[in-house]
């Protein structure tokens, strides 16, 4: 069915079924693009004066007193966007790039700096490496710039986190199905019932089907989170949840490069075996918190996070064109890890008028376990220790050679324990300035063993990072803001799974943040901000290629610009708009590339725009666009992505206040666009026109 017989198909069904999704905020007036009073904390938005501190500071401030950029994205527009993933919701959020993830994993770069571990779920880490379902999830942040102080180590571009849907003192049951264009299918479902006055259930559960226009591709999500909230008295509340992920999925890892370029006209072809191609993660998270209010200005609260995760993929892959020819690697990879986070703060609210005070003390301790092995294939006829021919014709269809797994080829076992402790003071001068300080200390405790060859390696590291930020308020709806922050990541990398001996010799990379910016609240419910950057990484490693030695020389920069809008602009018009130029290159040679070279997936302008327009209490729409320039696909700047503007939109018809229907097309106008690559050679073609209807019910 071409698409615009599948627009018209499913138009038609939503007339025949009746009028779509609620419209004003008269009619739904917990609905909010912006959290009430712009604050940003670890409860929905309302009730953020919960003394759990905000996600950018650990303490009760407003969004427009944070010296940090900061976007969101709430579960209103999440709903409105029919956005069910994580990796979807971000390509709305402007100064991040997608990474393919090797078709596995959410992978971000935040402002030119790659991560597949800086996500956090109620600023507790969520560091390993799978696709994060958003149906328990209230809000979207993403903090930028670097900022150990309230994150620890990583987190050098920024940090993403996901604030969790809690249990409520009201009795609530709604529901969601929708279906698109590809047969792709997600049904919802959100219950919360008050046991009594002091307790509370809430049960979000989910089943998910995958389909695009690709060749094989398909899967399936199965979620299921229930959460407690218990007032244990007057001043403690115990909040609890757990968390059941299971996702399997086709492994694709895109089209190869031809020439400077994406290979052309085969978006669709699927380069690998369809019979081995496939991901499987199996997530347990546990969390508990517990927050006291001692009255007289003093709070706490501690949390403690259980999380096993369990990951298989494996794949065929295109490694390059060569002439007619495709040449094809593959192998099949393991993770088992095992994750314990405890965190306890403490918050002291103190002063007068003149000059008052916030004070956080905290503490942090982790322990990670991580199992990861590694076997790889052989094109060959049979035999497991020899290597055949790799290469196929480059066709519509792939035809893959014979091939085995090899046995394994590598098997690590790793160790980390983490102590850190952390003090910030906010402290306000008058109505008009306010300054920020903190410090950081982190002891990183790592144990290698290379399983195949019985190597063991070890590091500890011991790292301050200070943040500090000065702001000045004009008036109470505006804040002009300068600050300073520091991270730093230890040479093993974000993931922690291996440790070599000669990396084990090396002090961690280094990332500095300088900005400045502003905040302004024009409307009640509308926030503009604005800011300038620079961030800088050091001790990137450098092996000299005269000696042969390795040095900690590398140096890279981003520089950039951000703008944004966010909130209701009108009655009738909500809106998240957000435009960023970012310039970055390394400074020096590093093992990254030569010195010059542009950061990868770097784009120089990027724009995200949400729109949603409501005609009367019945009748709304949904416009939406996203644009990114040109950008280099790794490191090496021989494959260019190229600039793209693609266009979203929507449709919304309420029955009834229990029923409301939405259309949601993307890709409006079936634009051809590679937002996402890893490497130069596994780059993934956008999905085409497609279109999806779902209904929503309350009850």
């Amino acid at each position: 069915m071409n698409r615009v017989a599948t627009l018209a198909s499913l138009l038609a069904s939503v007339a025949i079924a009746g009028p779509a999704f609620a419209a004003t905020a008269d009619e739904q007036p917990d609905r909010a693009y912006l959290p009430n009073d712009i604050i940003v904390t670890g409860e929905s938005s309302q009730t953020y004066e919960i003394k759990d501190g905000s996600t950018a500071t650990k303490t009760p401030t407003p969004l427009i007193d944070v010296p940090q950029s900061v976007s969101f994205i709430t579960e209103d527009q999440l709903e409105d966007q029919a956005v069910h993933q994580l990796n979807d919701a971000l390509r709305y959020v402007p100064g991040i790039s997608m990474e393919s993830g090797e078709g596995h994993r959410d992978e971000v770069f935040i402002r030119g700096q790659e991560t597949t571990a800086d996500f956090y779920i109620d600023g507790l880490r969520d560091d390993a490496q799978y696709y994060r379902s958003l149906y328990n999830i209230e809000r979207v942040e993403v903090l930028k710039g670097a900022n150990a102080l309230i994150f620890g180590r990583g987190a050098g571009g920024g940090a993403i986190n996901r604030v969790a849907k809690r249990a409520e003192f009201q009795s609530a049951f709604s529901g969601e199905a929708s279906v698109d264009s590809f047969g792709a299918f997600a049904l919802l479902a959100d219950v919360n019932q008050p046991l009594s006055d002091a307790l509370a259930l809430r049960l979000n559960a989910t089943y998910e089907e995958f389909d695009n226009d690709r060749d094989f591709y398909e899967g399936r999500f199965i979620g299921i989170s229930p959460t407690l909230t218990a007032a244990l008295g007057p001043d403690t509340t115990l909040t609890a949840s757990y968390t059941y992920d299971n996702d399997e999925r086709v492994t694709d890892r895109g089209v190869p490069a031809s020439g400077t370029g994406p290979l052309s006209g085969y978006d669709s072809t699927f380069f690998g075996d369809p019979d081995f191609n496939f991901s499987e993660a199996e997530v347990n998270i546990a969390r508990a918190r517990i927050d006291h209010d001692f009255n007289g200005g003093l709070s706490a609260n501690a949390s403690v996070q259980l999380a096993d995760y369990n990951k298989a993929y494996q794949n065929i892959v295109p490694s390059r064109i060569e002439g007619e020819d495709v040449v094809l690697g593959g192998y099949r990879d393991t993770t088992d890890r095992r994750n314990w986070i405890g965190q306890a703060n403490a918050i002291w609210e103190a002063g007068a008028d003149a000059i008052e005070s916030t004070l956080l003390f905290g503490v942090e301790a982790s322990s990670q376990d991580t199992q990861n092995a590694r076997q790889n294939v052989s094109f060959d006829d049979g035999d497991p220790l020899t290597d055949g021919d790799n290469r196929t014709p480059l066709a519509q269809t792939i035809s893959i050679p014979a091939y085995t797994l090899r046995p394994v080829s590598r098997s690590r076992d790793s160790q980390l324990s983490t102590l850190s402790f952390y003090a910030q003071e906010q402290l306000q001068i008058g109505e008009h300035v306010e300054l920020v300080g903190g410090l950081r200390w982190d002891r990183f405790d790592l144990e290698t063993l290379d399983l195949i060859e019985m190597v063991e390696s070890d590091r500890v590291d011991e790292q301050f990072s200070p943040r500090a930020g000065v702001i000045v308020k004009p008036t109470p709806d505006l804040s002009i803001y300068a600050s300073y922050a520091e991270s730093f990541l230890p040479q093993a990398g974000d993931q922690f799974v291996v440790l070599s001996p000669d990396n084990a010799k090396f002090e961690p990379e280094k990332f500095t943040n300088y900005e400045i910016g502003a905040k302004w609240a024009p409307l009640d419910n509308v926030l503009v901000s604005a800011a300038i950057f620079r961030l800088n990484r050091n001790n990137t490693r450098f092996t000299d290629p005269l000696t042969g030695d390795t040095l900690l020389t590398g140096k890279s920069r981003t520089e950039g610009f951000e703008i944004g809008a966010v909130g209701e602009v009108t009655d009738f018009w909500k809106a998240n708009l957000g435009y960023t130029y970012l310039d970055g290159e390394l400074l020096t040679d590093s093992a990254f590339g030569s010195a010059g070279q542009r950061l990868q997936q770097l784009p120089e302008h990027s724009v995200s725009a949400w729109n949603r327009f409501d005609i009367n209490q019945q009748i709304g729409f949904g416009l939406g666009v996203i644009h990114q320039s040109d950008q280099f696909a790794s490191f090496s700047n021989d494959v260019v992505l190229p600039s793209y503007w693609r266009v979203d939109a929507a449709a919304y018809y309420t029955v009834s206040d229990k029923l409301s229907l939405q259309l949601n097309i993307e890709n409006l106008f079936d634009e051809s666009y590679y937002p996402s690559a890893h490497g130069d050679n596994n780059i993934q073609p956008a999905d085409p026109f497609s279109a999806r209807i779902g209904l929503r019910f309350e009850i």
